[in-house]
């Protein structure tokens, strides 16, 4: 699971271990050369027969997987494949219906939340493009995320009420085959192995990019968690957020307060004495945990590490609630949110993606 918990960290001539080369000392393994060839081949029988261009979406989560020192093994590249074919089915840059409504509908929104009058939002749509359409009429003819993008960074550069409405922004912050972050695939663009094609925003819309920092939020982090379902949970939800729901269940348990599982043990930018939620639950066990209000923070401040699930108020946090509950608790629970966005036209859970990619990924795991 990325660098897999329990395996060792260090992997030999891209990605295989070391006793799968030297299995039987007599018969020789494969050359070094020739390992990323078995590993592309691996990888393209188990992508469904019915995908265009199976040896080039193999040779590109072959790159991913090598480049970022995760074990190609099939745990972890079906995990790959089952994200893919969930989010996108194959398509580095699928078209989205009524992709030109939904935009529409967002820029109406912001300008209605920034009381911007409508009149004026017509007039910046009417203005002319370089390549003489209007805006309205570009709007009207985007089919995919990757076409949409493109042109709200020309309405924030070229048109005065794009900059006022989007805050220099672009709306679209997820794109590509597995549909992860943007801003992410931003800051985590060092050691990207491909030249950069105008910028990482657009290497995201590519296959090889939008592969390459997919596969780095899937699998890119240790976690503690024994299922992948967690970590699908966790593509959806953030990083560690199935580990921290369980958290919050055990707070829930040990103080009674009935708590969101939602992943989220701190509020954003939440000054000391105004605390969120969870945070207050918390504070209820201090004498217990023997920590006071600052002490609490500071804790909770790490649960995006893996060293939180190790840490003192981890620890003592699901002995007073399993002392209380007189049972074990999970420590890691798929986090109850509720997908939002303009393109999710029916109710979708967190729980129902990662089941969902769970179920995909299985199959893989058979073929």
């Amino acid at each position: 699971m990325g660098r897999v918990i329990g395996m060792p960290r260090r992997v030999l001539l891209g990605g295989l271990p070391l006793a799968v080369l030297t299995a039987c000392s007599t018969v020789p393994g494969p050359a070094p050369d020739d390992v990323g060839d078995v590993v592309r081949r691996d990888i393209e029988r188990r992508i469904p027969g019915k995908v265009d261009d199976r040896k080039g979406w193999a040779g590109d989560i072959q790159t991913a997987l090598a480049t970022q020192r995760i074990t190609p093994n099939p745990e972890n590249i079906c995990a790959v494949l089952a994200v893919i074919e969930q989010e996108t089915g194959y398509r580095a840059d699928p078209e989205v219906a009524n992709l030109p409504r939904i935009a529409r509908r967002e820029i109406d929104r912001r300008a209605s939340a920034k009381r911007v009058p409508a009149l004026l939002v017509d007039a910046g749509l009417r203005i002319k493009a370089a390549d003489g359409r209007s805006y309205s009429e570009k709007l009207a003819a985007v089919r995919t995320e990757h076409d949409l993008s493109r042109l709200y960074e020309e309405i924030i550069d070229r048109v005065p009420m794009g900059r006022r409405l989007f805050a220099g922004q672009n709306p679209v912050q997820t794109g590509g085959a597995m549909q992860v972050s943007i801003p992410f695939a931003q800051e985590h663009a060092q050691g990207y192995p491909y030249p950069v094609r105008g910028s990482i925003r657009e290497e995201v819309f590519s296959r090889r990019g939008g592969i390459y920092f997919g596969t780095m939020h899937l699998l890119g982090y240790q976690t503690p968690y024994t299922r992948k379902v967690h970590r699908f949970a966790d593509y959806n939800a953030g990083w560690y957020a199935s580990r921290n729901a369980a958290f919050q269940n055990a707070a829930s348990v040990a103080t009674g307060v009935t708590l969101a599982l939602d992943g989220d043990l701190l509020v954003p930018g939440a000054p000391l004495d105004k605390p969120g939620q969870t945070e207050r639950a918390v504070r209820q066990l201090g004498g217990e945990l023997r920590m006071d209000d600052a002490q609490i923070r500071r804790a909770l401040e790490q649960a995006d590490q893996l060293d939180f699930s190790s840490s003192d108020i981890h620890t003592r946090v699901f002995a007073i609630a399993e002392s209380r509950s007189g049972t074990p608790l999970p420590r890691a629970v798929i986090p109850g949110i509720r997908l939002d966005s303009p393109k999710i036209t029916r109710e979708l859970t967190t729980e129902w993606f990662a089941n969902r990619v769970d179920e995909r990924y299985r199959q893989c795991l058979q073929r």
